[in-house]
């Protein structure tokens, strides 16, 4: 190795080939002969322990990577050329350090390949760390693959260093924590790949072991709260149960979750002291706790308590407040001189509750409102409480911002807005809005975001709704099996449509005219020769564009064959006796098993009813009582046409109704796929003209049923309602959605009559089963209601009267939520329900109930709707002299008020 004078010092220059933490001076030359060039081809050699001397960079070489940029790496150093630098000295250890720090190499070396008077060239030499070709994750499912494939952030090309090692480890032990598995192993091994030189494959090697689970919680020191109650207030930190004790703990441990994280055990223990403030302990502590592991599957919990003293209010006096009274604050602070001190309920009076204290405020623009509860005096037991308001000016709307929308054309989501530039902040108006956009079903409720963003300086604040669009159209393609044989239904329904754009292809989104949030439906349904129906339908929820009045219009057509029932009873001996020697068993189950419909056979085109009918509606949007009650009013005419069709009164000619639908509800409900709080409510009466009150015939004497009914007439009333109630807090923000909810359901109608000689044939009910049978036995014209646990339309009236001129139906059902996502939402269900049909008015007697109970669910898909099943029991006989109930299964396919 060549040697050179520099100066009067001694270097050796390949000796500048620096790992991170060494320092320079201490390195010794090696072969140094004194000399002033340097032969070609050799490199030059820097001692460090004589006196370092600045030299001119003239130049920068990167060797040893690819997949990088010279300019990026010679960066990376901070280094340049024509930078001066010492040799020895800090400059070249800190480029080094700096490359070690990125952690991108294996290997980092600073060399002077050439020095020359005051100027040196310089080679950055570089071993690039391995990248990732392919990784593999064993001892873990496919959903636990995919959730760690997105948090470890580990991808194909990506470098693999020991830095991104360590953090997927710890990454890996606390997503497995987080499921209860204390315990798991992870092992990252790198494995060379022999086709692609310089890259690995990852093996993520995860052992799991047990889930941990909590044997018992000990709890000591606690004298004024039971341990049952504070085991209570640990929500997601719950011991194993166990029966012998059971008079120490609560049922609700049996369906609790037992696995046993950190994070959850660290939020019960505040769990545990908040209970202990709402009861008036407000130093109690927890002194000290351990996990003791038990075994590889469980372990024991020890808290250790110290209660405190329990303290109630002395005096609470507001302070600052000059927009309303004291004696109104007070009022909607709910709380007194001489209660317990429950500092839980002095926040949710303050901010949390509808009606707290903070809300009077808010809805009124004081947006910069603030309330600060402080302990002015502690005496004893005793505490006064001032609280501080900051009222500060009221702030009034500047912009309102619509973020995420690709579904409606921006004004039909302004005008759902209660928030309007230049009105007062209201924070009401904000919830209300937010239910207003989800309400149009276009954007996913889950992810609603409403944000107002305040402007201080000005006492303005902006609104900004962050909004998650999602498919509304619908498509429906579906078969089943029904007394005609193979039902085949096709629907279209699109919930966006623009009557307005329909003769401008250009604005068309795909192959329809998209924006306005009009919807246009087409639905047709056969099972060939027996029944055929088409309907067409269009709504406008803002006819005119200026107010929300509804205009809706509908148009249909169905046919039903009947038959034979000389041939028909030849068949299905026929069907029968086939049935039997292939040991089939006839009903539902095995319906057509044997590929042979006995009324496929006795089809008779000769018998038959046509209904063809269209309708036009009108409705409105109240603001009184509230806002949120409607009123709709629908004109429709229906004409019925029979050919020897001998199940109704009428076999032969024709029949025409005009009717007009009344109908008043109200809707308050925040989500209409999973709701979790609100009601609605309907009330409705539909009636035809009085024709036999004013036409002056006797229809005692008219024989003729075609003659007596060829205009038809009645009065029809209902009453529907639903209201649901959360069984846990809602959620704040964006916190936990999954709130189980408790629905209740009551429905009542009655179908009345002028004239008791001219009783209305059609629309009477038939109760049982689903309420989906487009076509089931004799309900065609007849309005079928669902009652689970029984056979469909098998409560009708009685056996002399087939069909039912009133009925009830009650039920409640307890719903939890598993999915809540914008392309599924999907929910359990248990229920009981009652409900009966009467075949008079007279005879409605609304405690003689046939009950039935069950489980069930629903998955509502955006492109399909909603789809149900139901398992019930049904515990009664649908009418005298018939089985029980017993065991159904029901399918849904739409939404039911």
């Amino acid at each position: 190795m060549a040697a050179l004078t520099v100066g009067s010092a001694w270097a050796q220059v390949d000796t500048t080939a620096v790992h991170a933490g060494t320092v320079l001076s201490d390195l010794t030359p090696t072969n140094a002969v004194p000399t002033d060039t340097v032969p070609a081809g050799e490199v030059p050699t820097v001692s460090y322990t004589l006196t370092p001397k600045r030299y001119t960079i003239a130049g920068i070489q990167v060797t040893g990577t690819k997949n990088y940029d010279d300019f990026i790496l010679i960066g990376f150093s901070g280094l340049s050329v024509g930078d001066e630098v010492s040799i020895p000295g800090d400059e070249i250890s800190d480029a080094v350090r700096r490359f070690w720090k990125h952690g991108l190499f294996s290997d980092v070396k600073i060399l002077a390949t050439r020095i020359q008077g005051d100027k040196v060239w310089l080679e950055i030499r570089l071993k690039q760390r391995p990248r990732i070709s392919e990784i593999h994750y064993n001892g873990v499912k496919k959903s636990e693959r995919e959730d760690l494939e997105a948090k470890l952030g580990l991808r194909k090309g990506h470098q693999i260093t020991p830095n991104v090692m360590d953090r997927a480890k710890t990454l890996v032990k606390k997503y497995f924590d987080g499921k209860g598995f204390k315990n798991v192993e992870v092992d990252i091994v790198q494995r060379e790949d022999a086709g692609k030189d310089g890259e690995v494959i990852v093996d993520v090697n995860i052992s799991k072991n047990q889930k941990t689970r909590i044997r018992e919680i000990h709890l000591n020191g606690n004298h004024a709260l039971s341990d049952v109650t504070l085991k209570k207030a640990m929500k997601k930190t719950n011991e194993k149960f166990d029966l012998k004790k059971r008079f120490r703990t609560s049922w609700l441990e049996l369906f609790s979750t037992k696995k046993f994280t950190s994070e959850e055990y660290e939020n019960d223990k505040k769990n545990l002291i908040d209970k202990y403030n709402e009861y008036g302990y407000r130093d109690a502590v927890v002194t000290s706790d351990s996990i003791v592991p038990v075994d590889d599957k469980y372990v024991d919990i020890y808290l250790n308590l110290n209660e405190g003293d329990r303290y109630y209010l002395k005096d609470i006096r507001f302070v600052g407040n000059t927009k309303y009274p004291t004696e109104q604050l007070s009022m909607l602070l709910n709380m007194k001189a001489g209660d317990v001190y429950n500092q839980k309920k002095l926040q949710e009076r303050l901010q949390s509750d509808d009606d707290a204290v903070s809300n009077i405020y808010y809805n009124n623009g004081y947006l910069f409102f603030y309330a600060d509860p402080v302990e002015v005096e502690v005496e004893n037991d005793s505490i006064s409480l001032e609280i501080r308001i900051q009222e500060g000016p009221q702030a009034t709307i500047n912009k309102v911002i619509i973020n995420g929308n690709d579904r409606l054309y921006e004004n039909n989501i302004r005008r759902e807005l209660r928030t309007k530039p230049g009105q007062l902040f209201s924070r009401d108006d904000l919830i209300r809005s937010a239910r207003e956009i989800a309400q149009t079903g276009h954007f996913d409720p889950e992810k609603m975001n409403p944000e107002p963003i305040p402007n201080p300086d000005n006492g303005t604040v902006d609104i900004r709704y962050n909004l998650v669009s999602k498919a509304s159209d619908q498509i429906e393609l579906s078969a089943g099996w029904g007394p005609g044989g193979l039902l085949g239904r096709v629907g279209l329904k699109f919930n966006n449509f623009s009557m307005r754009n329909l003769f401008h292809p250009g604005t068309y989104r795909g192959i329809i005219p998209q924006g306005d949030g009009q919807t246009f439906t087409i639905n047709g349904q056969t099972s060939g020769k027996y029944y055929q129906s088409y309907s067409l339908s269009f709504l406008d929820p803002w006819f005119g564009g200026k107010r929300p009045n509804t205009l809706s219009v509908g148009l249909y057509y169905s046919k039903y064959t009947g038959y034979n029932p000389r041939y028909f009873n030849q068949e299905y001996s026929r069907y029968m006796a086939n049935s039997f020697y292939n040991n089939g068993i006839y009903g539902r189950n095995s319906y057509g098993s044997n590929g042979y419909n006995p009324y496929e056979q006795a089809y008779d085109p000769t018998k038959y009813i046509e209904m063809v009918g269209g309708s036009i509606g009108f409705g409105k949007r109240l603001n009184w009582p509230d806002d949120y009650f409607y009123t709709m009013f629908t004109l429709g005419y229906q004409l019925y046409h029979m050919h020897d069709y001998r199940y109704f009164d009428v076999a032969n000619g024709v029949c025409h109704k005009i009717s007009l639908d009344l109908s008043l509800q109200r809707n308050s409900i925040d989500n209409p796929i999973y709701t979790r709080y609100g009601s609605q409510f309907l009330a409705s009466v539909s009636f035809t003209p009085p024709y036999s009150l004013i036409d002056g015939k006797d229809y005692s004497k008219i024989n003729d049923p075609a003659e007596r009914h060829k205009l038809i007439e009645y009065h029809k009333w209902k009453f529907q309602g639903k209201m649901f109630f959360p069984l846990t807090p809602l959620p704040q923000n964006n916190g936990p959605k999954r709130t189980p909810v408790l629905m209740t359901r009551v429905e009542y109608g009655f179908l009345g009559y002028y004239n008791r000689h001219k009783i209305s044939p059609f629309e009477s009910y038939q109760m049982g089963g689903d309420g989906m049978s487009g076509y089931s036995g004799n309900g065609y014209p007849t309005e079928l209601v669902a009652l689970r646990g029984y056979e469909n339309n098998s409560i009708a009236g009685n056996s002399v009267v087939p069909y039912a001129y009133a009925y009830s139906r009650l039920s409640m059902e307890l719903r939890y939520p598993l999915i809540l996502e914008p392309t599924s939402t999907i929910y359990g269900l248990a229920f009981v329900e009652g409900g009966n049909a009467w075949g008079s008015v007279r005879d409605f007697n609304p405690f003689d109930l046939k009950r039935s109970a069950g489980v069930g669910a629903r998955i509502f898909l955006p492109m399909i709707g909603m789809i149900g099943i139901d398992w019930a029991y049904g515990f009664d006989r649908p009418y005298p002299g018939a089985q029980r109930g017993g065991s159904q299964i029901h399918f849904y396919l739409g939404q039911e008020f």
